[in-house]
């Protein structure tokens, strides 16, 4: 296979890019295996929230510890996604990814029997670590082992419901192990999959590298894992505390390390990333797709989850369970994407998914706090349907822009910006929820001291706090108040969700109409 030159465009080639290649039946079963660690990835995301009280009890870390044990294992996977898609370009995708799930079984097995905070932060950064060669891994072998696009684009779509299924299985299985057993069992449901993935994969994943590759270039590794560490650090302090100037000025260090790196894989005769696919109109458009897919999805979960909790009072256990019918939504349309996209151009999928989506934000703006839960439940599952095939489609026209030998990259690249839009998401619709918020309560607040007023600004559980403390007219006056602002933020950012879904309909029908059915 050719690598790619400026001039060329494989995204609307009508030719198959390898005649009479087409996977069987091993490599099917192989996909069996490679959406066992995506399964789990998912899960290990959503399980950690559920056990976060008990750990809270048992270790009693500070607050600043508590906040390094969620994020450190986000930082590094994002950190590190660009260097072990590169890596596994060098030393081979199979022996990356079966490295990977060792390192994740013996810190997950860490992770358990943690009995500092100090402990549980240096596991959770191993698990980080591994975590980060998982996706490049699994997308770039899909890549190399469905080399037919039709295939290639039914194999992705199993992917991408497979970390769906990982967040659906997550709240159920994670709060079933926390009913009967202590919080360390939820980090040992990672070592089962990985030792089936150990016994499995070398018998039915294939080896692939880039025969041509040279060295790593540390320095770049080292340039893109402080640039994206500097830029996610930032959008998570406006996230936890808004726009400050340690914020402000880990972003732009971040921009500037990140521009250094740009310039550095010009000069390079092998770099890190291949900046001659950003030339192709359809690698770009679709990648900029799935980031801002990514950032009204993570930013619009953050608002409904503490409304169920908050205002509908929910137990996180029913919370869960209702977050299933979404869920289930990104699994149909993730499985069904490609069997639309053999018959139709991608670009009508794409476009119509994002419409569906924007349909959907839309019906979430109606929710209130009395007369809710309907409109938001069934509002997730349209939107969910909506964008479950934008992103089994911009991901495969993301990874099918590279050369086989390029896949890792590639799927780094897919897979950094999904943490990059999930970062910003909650970064800027966090904020603009937070200051509706703020405004809304601080205009018909009740009559109460200045500092329980400021703890009730804060936040919609330091509202709650607060009108426990109080007499009970004004208790039910200001959670009254609190629930309305919460509710009018939502709202807002639910619109600004459908704004940018049908503004990306508009990108992909510019962009991706050149790009024929897989297949054709």
């Amino acid at each position: 296979m050719e690598n790619l030159r400026p001039t060329e465009n494989p995204l609307t080639d009508t030719i198959l890019e390898t005649q009479g290649l087409r996977a069987g039946r091993k490599e099917w079963i192989g996909l069996a295996v490679i959406a066992l660690p995506c399964v789990l990835y998912s899960m290990d995301l959503t399980v950690l929230n559920l056990a976060i009280p008990h750990i809270t009890i048992d270790l009693e870390p500070s607050s600043s510890q508590l906040l390094w044990i969620v994020d450190i294992y986000g930082f590094l996977v994002a950190g590190l996604l660009m260097t072990m898609g590169t890596l596994g370009d060098r030393i081979g995708r199979r022996k990356l990814l079966l490295m990977g799930a060792v390192a994740f079984g013996a810190a997950s097995i860490f992770a358990a029997s943690s009995k500092t905070p100090e402990m549980l932060i240096l596991a959770r950064a191993v698990l980080g670590i591994a975590g980060a060669t998982l996706a490049p891994s699994t997308l770039s072998l899909i890549r190399n082992m469905f080399l037919d696009p039709k295939q290639r684009t039914v194999a992705i779509g199993v992917w991408v419901a497979s970390y769906s299924a990982g967040g659906a299985i997550g709240p159920v299985v994670g709060g079933a192990m926390l009913e009967y057993y202590s919080w360390g069992s939820v980090f040992l449901i990672a070592v089962p999959v990985m030792i089936l993935l150990l016994g499995l994969g070398p018998f039915l994943l294939p080896e692939f590298k880039d025969p041509d590759a040279g060295k790593l270039d540390f320095l770049s590794a080292l340039l893109s894992l402080t640039a994206v560490l500097a830029m996610i650090f930032g959008l998570k302090k406006i996230a936890e505390g808004g726009v400050g100037w340690v914020s402000i000025a880990s972003i732009a260090v971040g921009i500037f390390i990140g521009k250094i790196f740009l310039l550095r894989q010009r000069r390079l005769k092998d770099p890190m990333i291949d900046l001659n696919l950003f030339k192709v109109p359809a690698f770009s458009a679709a990648l900029t797709i799935y980031t801002l897919i990514t950032f009204i999805a993570f930013g619009g979960f953050i608002f409904i989850f503490q409304y169920m909790q908050f205002i509908q009072k929910l137990s996180p256990m029913k919370a869960g369970l209702l977050a299933l019918p979404s869920f289930g939504g990104f699994i149909i349309g993730s499985v069904f994407a490609p069997m639309l996209a053999h018959r139709v151009r991608p670009v009508h999928v794409i476009t119509g998914g994002l419409v569906i989506a924007a349909l959907g934000f839309g019906l979430i703006t109606q929710v209130d706090v009395d007369n809710g839960m309907g409109y938001l439940v069934v509002g997730m599952l349209i939107y969910s349907l909506g964008l479950a095939p934008v992103i089994t489609l911009t991901t495969d026209l993301i990874v099918g822009a590279a050369p086989p030998e390029r896949a890792g990259v590639a799927s780094a690249l897919s897979e950094t910006s999904s943490e990059f839009g999930g970062a910003l998401g909650i970064a800027v619709l966090g904020s603009i929820g937070t200051a509706i918020y703020r405004i809304r309560i601080t205009r018909d607040i009740p009559p109460i001291s200045a500092n329980l007023a400021d703890e009730a600004t804060e936040t919609l559980g330091g509202a709650a706090s607060v009108a426990s403390k109080l007499p009970q007219e004004h208790g039910i006056q200001l959670l009254g108040t609190a629930n309305e602002a919460f509710v009018t933020g939502m709202q807002v950012n639910s619109v600004i969700g459908a704004i940018i879904a049908v503004g990306l309909a508009l990108l992909a029908a510019k962009f991706l109409k050149t790009v024929k059915p897989s297949g054709h």
